[in-house]
């Protein structure tokens, strides 16, 4: 049992060693320890803190971008929408441009159309006029070609005028 049982002599020397240690650790090594521990301490909980923050931050930042691309996205269907109503008015007017035009041109035509008919009328006229002199001119040597035809002729004509 002398093993298991420590002598008074050890005990006091073992005693008075280890407090003479834990106030050698307590004034050399605890302080600089427990301060590196507080350091340690301080540097995760700033480094919580920053996380925390940054990742306050990113969800800001999350939600400014989705507010963006809300914007971006009707910004994009108006400008699309427009883009469309132009599109949509440029044919428009370029077809009632065209149409205008069009009736222009007919209305141009037309007229060209009556101008060259009136005067081929009018030259038809005047060629069957012409023609018709000649042959009145034609007939009438051949029935004037004797004396009394003539002198029947001008009593005739004389009668006529005499009666208007």
């Amino acid at each position: 049992m002398d093993l298991i049982t420590p002598a008074v002599g050890q005990i006091f020397w073992g005693g008075l060693v280890f407090i003479i240690l834990l106030i050698l650790l307590k004034k050399f090594a605890w302080k600089p320890m427990l301060t590196a521990v507080n350091d340690r301490e301080a540097s995760i909980k700033e480094s919580i803190d920053l996380a925390e923050k940054t990742k306050a931050e990113m969800a800001a930042m999350q939600a400014q971008n989705q507010d963006l691309l809300k914007e971006a996205r009707v910004e994009r269907d108006k400008m699309i929408k427009e883009a469309t109503d132009t599109a949509k008015r440029l044919v428009e007017e370029s077809r009632e441009e065209g149409k205008a035009q069009q009736q222009k041109i007919v209305a141009e035509a037309q007229k060209i159309i009556n101008a060259e008919k009136a005067a081929a009328i009018s030259e038809l006229k005047t060629q069957v006029a012409s023609l018709s002199l000649e042959i009145a001119e034609k007939v009438i040597k051949g029935e004037l070609a004797s004396d009394d035809k003539q002198k029947a002729l001008a009593e005739q004509i004389a009668n006529d005028i005499s009666l208007n």
